[in-house]
């Protein structure tokens, strides 16, 4: 089963295609800070050149589904959505925290992503290895960084953009409990998400192209004003 993968969430993109029998046949990731819509099929393109593979021989399509960027997780669904719409493929959401997660497989402490939700907060949950299985311990939510400091108690691996942003906040709150990821795994990868995906299409779990949505936590700034205006 070969699957190609797009995570999109953050401003540093990536592209993977990976096989349930083979690996990792390749991972591309790009800085896209001019924009994911421009660098997006350029990267996949160039992907599946390197690696010899045709579009055709791709079984699905996983993305990453948030929460993230608004405009990246949008353009990573469409172009995701448009794969399987012209191939007829399958199309897996993954949620972007879990992927991000087991980046760092078999950690003895809790792992917690950080992604910079702006406005002062930060997307993020914690995660925690048992039995070789990456296991979700908070949910998912956009908070102040500050205030979500005070639940955590243990040594806890901190990752992402957020960690980095607020590393000063985080080593001060919590001493000798803060730890934190390498660079090397401050990013999401979109190898990941195409691992999660298989697991997730081996226990039948995919998604109706039509009604897909990403996984926001919290409304846009389009939808507050347009709320406001009513």
């Amino acid at each position: 089963m070969r699957i190609l993968a797009l995570e999109t969430a953050t401003m540093l993109g990536g592209v993977a295609i990976v096989d349930d029998a083979e690996g990792l046949i390749g991972e591309v990731r790009v800085n896209v800070k001019i924009a994911h819509a421009e660098r997006l099929m350029l990267e996949i393109d160039r992907l599946l050149n390197a690696s010899r593979i045709s579009i055709k021989d791709i079984d699905a399509f996983a993305v990453s589904i948030g929460p993230g960027s608004f405009t990246g997780l949008r353009i990573g669904l469409s172009t995701a959505k448009g794969f399987c719409y012209s191939t007829g493929k399958p199309i897996v959401p993954v949620p972007t925290l879990d992927a991000f997660a087991r980046t760092l497989p078999f950690c003895l402490h809790p792992v917690c992503p950080m992604l910079d939700a702006r406005k002062n907060e930060v997307y993020t949950a914690r995660y925690k290895w048992e039995n070789d299985v990456c296991k979700k311990i908070t949910p998912e939510t956009a908070i102040t960084p500050a205030r979500f400091l005070t639940e955590i108690k243990e040594p806890t691996v901190f990752m992402g953009a957020g960690s980095i942003i607020y590393k000063r906040l985080i080593a001060d709150t919590l001493q000798h409990n803060a730890i934190f990821a390498p660079a090397s795994r401050m990013i999401p990868s979109a190898a990941t998400v195409g691992e999660l995906a298989i697991e997730r299409l081996n226990e039948g779990i995919i998604a109706d192209p039509v009604s897909l949505t990403p996984f926001y936590i919290r409304k846009s700034e389009a939808e507050i004003l347009a709320e406001s205006s009513l």
